[in-house]
């Protein structure tokens, strides 16, 4: 078990200087074999928000400057002690290039912008997957020991390997078909701008080579630079109504974005949660052609026990 306790979040510079360091073909890594994550949990034990930080991811997103710290934020926060884990830790895949696939989030009740929190992120779940294999990072916050928000983002590392019959079976994919609008709900098309992965990669510390510029997303194999799907998933949000206090919102990220781009937002409305068992949908879709983006769910949470 390898666990670090961090006095505040890594700086991005310290973080991407390692990161470029694991890159160069410099003796043992380290790395350990694909059927296994490393038994690693990392810990910011006084997180204090940024406020500047936070200030410019509610105005790249849409959020509302309301006090409160919007449902997707400690996503984008979490993801420097991921990379620092991908990088510090004998991580079995290459960290360029993963594709977020999953999110799911969870607020127990509403964070105010300026509370000190504890925040712990861990590997989780391996698994294989049709196009190689996918693996969790859950990250969970707490305000003096008592869970307030926690969530799982699922990444594929995508692999030549043939996966067997067996396998593909197991990992279906849903298909997404664009809905009829509600008329009581959310609609709106809107354009998604060329540079918007770079000006979120400096908001959110998110790098990735995939959303940055064309060529370095050739690299990895797409034509165009991809939008972030968590800046996507946060956008489509900050569209809806208000949230309630206390839910969980689930996404999973379908075709990418490729930049620019022109897309469709179709949502039902957020008031008609009533109770557990009622759900509000939503999705994101091209513009042009109706293929998806992204699905997603918000469902009421009850206060965590």
């Amino acid at each position: 078990m390898s666990d670090k306790h961090y006095d505040a979040l890594p700086k991005a510079h310290t973080t991407y200087a390692n990161i470029v360091k694991s890159l160069l073909p410099i003796g043992n890594n380290g790395k350990i074999s694909k059927d296994q994550l490393p038994q690693a949990t990392y810990y910011v034990d006084d997180l204090h928000i940024d406020q500047s930080n936070l200030n410019d991811y509610r105005k790249i997103c849409g959020f509302a400057d309301n006090g409160k710290v919007p449902i997707t934020y400690f996503s984008v926060l979490s993801q420097t002690l991921q990379m620092n884990m991908m990088v510090k830790e004998p991580f079995p895949f290459a960290m360029l290039g993963l594709v977020h696939v999953d999110n799911s989030v969870t607020q127990y009740r509403p964070i105010g912008e300026r509370e000190t929190v504890a925040m712990s992120v861990t590997f989780d779940n391996l698994r294989d997957h049709a196009q190689g294999q996918q693996f969790d990072f859950v990250t969970t916050v707490k305000s003096e020991d008592k869970v307030i928000w926690e969530g799982t983002s699922t990444y594929l590392s995508r692999s030549k390997k043939p996966i067997s019959s067996k396998d593909k079976k197991s990992t279906p994919r849903p298909i997404t078909v664009k809905p009829s609008v509600n008329p009581e709900g959310v609609h709106s098309i809107f354009e998604v701008p060329e540079d918007i992965g770079r000006r979120y990669a400096f908001v959110s510390g998110d790098f990735n080579l995939i959303h940055l510029h064309p060529l370095s997303a050739r690299a990895f194999g797409f034509p165009k630079a991809i939008a972030h799907g968590m800046w996507s998933k946060a956008k489509c949000l900050a569209m809806m109504d208000e949230l309630p206090d206390a839910c969980t919102v689930d996404v999973s990220f379908k075709l990418p974005i490729f930049l620019p781009a022109e897309v469709e937002l179709i949502a039902d409305p957020v008031a008609a949660l009533e109770d557990t068992d009622a759900t509000c949908e939503f999705g994101l879709f091209s513009s042009k052609n109706d293929k998806p983006h992204l699905a997603g769910t918000v469902k009421l949470q009850s206060g965590h026990e």
